[in-house]
């Protein structure tokens, strides 16, 4: 047998002590093999760990009591994973941190790490290894109180003394507009009004000053003492906030005080609502004059609608006639640009057998033509029970007060091609006055333009276009103010942000 020496070392290297293989010289004289198997220095660093998830909101766990929002592979989420291994962490130097791909339904979470650490003699021996988490489900506090629905900190209670709820239907979509509804518990629905529940007064606070904003109202709010810890001084209580919202709707007829109307430019007593934003839009039918309200105003000068909505009759026109020039009284304010002055003379449609006739002034002379059908209140032969008119000169109180024009409700509803959200909210079965509410509202929406911009309008797509051969005239709304109903479904392929599926 040929005997083979040894090779000899290359020039510059050294032979490693443990194992004989030239190597470059280094402080421990070993190679990274028996480098490694003499030390690790990933020792004392957890391999596995546990990171807890809520699927209600989709939030981790950051010890020890917060959630905080972190999609997959994002900064946050690692910057969490890191500190709970924070502490094993500070013997070594972390080079390098990131993300290996898991199936998101997996529920598990892997980081590759890099870290270096001086070993013998001063070398710096650097690591690479795996941490792996275990995403566990884990409800948090809000989403318990949420799922209990009995465990609220603040109430707002919003009410409105007044049979239609046409306000109340304007407000709703205000509210899911801005997305004032995220952070309440619950919201139910009682026969005047709905009260929202919340886990913190600061969020009930921030409705109450968005209803202050948004419709003319007033509040008051109160707190009840639930618990007391004579240790730590600190006191437990539950608010009440309680928002009263003026009881005038849209197509109200109302008598204002003389000092009011006075006030308001010498108007006539007796108005029509036109609309209720975060002020009351008044109208004089005799003369085009408007007037806006806000809420101090009107619970300083407090005035209430003369007619219940169910008390709207129908008028045949049959003589109508514009009126192009109205001499403005003394002090006299705006008029309207968007209506028309007009007198008519009008018959009941339960009345056609009579030759029974009423002369009117109206607002409404820019649609309004002979034949067509329209509603009002009939002040003629009524009952007025109302502190101002019945100290009001009969002479100064019309005959008959028009209100819109009438259309075929039944070919609205057909052809309505979009439709609103609503907000999810413990209520009781819905009546049929209910529904014609409900209706009442969608045709002002159709009719009034500037209540429209402040709705979110969604195109129904189960309800094919119609043709405009067969318009009766009636207001639609165009393609162009519809916006388009998304559902957003998460992808469970692994994308940013997707759920962590069970």
């Amino acid at each position: 047998m040929e005997y083979l020496p040894a090779a000899a070392p290359v020039q510059g290297h050294i032979l490693c002590c443990q194992c004989g293989v030239p190597i470059p010289p280094n402080p421990a004289n070993m190679c990274v093999g028996c480098l490694r198997a003499q030390v690790d220095i990933t020792e004392g660093i957890p391999k596995q760990g546990t990171v807890h998830f809520c699927k209600q909101c989709e939030r981790y766990l950051q010890p020890p009591g917060t959630w905080i929002h972190c999609a997959l592979e994002s900064r946050e989420l690692l910057a969490l994973c890191l500190k709970k291994i924070k502490a094993s962490l500070s013997k070594v130097r972390l080079i390098d941190a990131g993300f290996i791909w898991t199936e998101p339904h997996s529920k598990r979470l892997k980081l590759k790490l890099t870290v270096q650490k001086e070993v013998i003699n001063g070398a710096v021996l650097q690591q690479v290894f795996v941490v792996e988490y275990t995403v566990q489900s884990q409800m948090c506090e809000d989403c318990h109180r949420i799922e209990a629905k009995d465990f609220w900190k603040a109430v707002v209670q919003v009410r409105q003394k007044t049979v239609h709820k046409k306000t109340f239907y304007y407000l709703e979509q205000l509210i899911l507009k801005h997305r004032l509804h995220q952070n309440t518990l619950r919201i139910k629905e009682i026969h005047d009004g709905l009260d929202f529940y919340y886990s913190s007064k600061q969020h009930a606070q921030k409705m109450v000053d968005f209803l202050q904003c948004t419709v003319p109202c007033r509040s008051k709010s109160s707190q009840r003492l639930i618990s007391h810890d004579i240790h730590s001084n600190v006191y437990n209580y539950k608010s009440t906030f309680s928002v009263e919202i003026v009881p005038i709707c849209k197509d109200n007829v109302v008598c204002l005080s003389p000092k009011l109307a006075q006030s308001l430019g010498n108007m006539s007593q007796i108005c029509v609502c036109i609309r209720v934003t975060s002020t009351i839009h008044l109208i004089d039918p005799r003369t085009l004059q408007i007037a806006e309200i806000d809420g101090s105003t009107f619970w300083r000068h407090p005035f209430s609608s003369l007619f219940h909505p169910k008390q709207l009759e129908e008028f045949l026109i049959m003589d109508i006639s514009r009126v192009h020039e109205k001499r403005k009284g003394a002090g006299a304010g705006a008029r309207s640009n968007k209506h028309t002055l007009a007198e008519a003379w009008v018959r009941k449609t339960s009345e056609l057998d009579t030759d029974h006739q009423y002369f009117c002034c109206t607002h409404l002379g820019h649609i309004l033509n002979p034949g067509d059908l329209v509603l009002g209140f009939d002040l003629a032969n009524c009952n007025l029970n109302d502190e101002f008119a019945n100290k009001m000169n009969p002479q100064h109180i019309p005959d008959v007060v028009l209100i819109k024009k009438s259309y075929d409700r039944c070919k609205r509803q057909r052809r309505r091609n979009w439709k609103l959200k609503e907000l999810q909210r413990d209520r009781e079965a819905t009546d049929t006055d209910e529904e014609r509410q409900y209706q009442d509202f969608l045709e002002d929406l159709e009719e009034d333009e500037t209540i429209r911009k402040n709705v979110n309008i969604y195109r129904n797509a189960d309800i094919p276009v119609e043709s405009d051969t067969d318009d009766d005239g009636a207001p639609r709304i165009s393609l162009a103010e519809m916006l388009e109903d998304l559902h957003i479904s998460q992808d469970a392929t692994g994308g940013e942000g997707a759920e962590m599926l069970t």
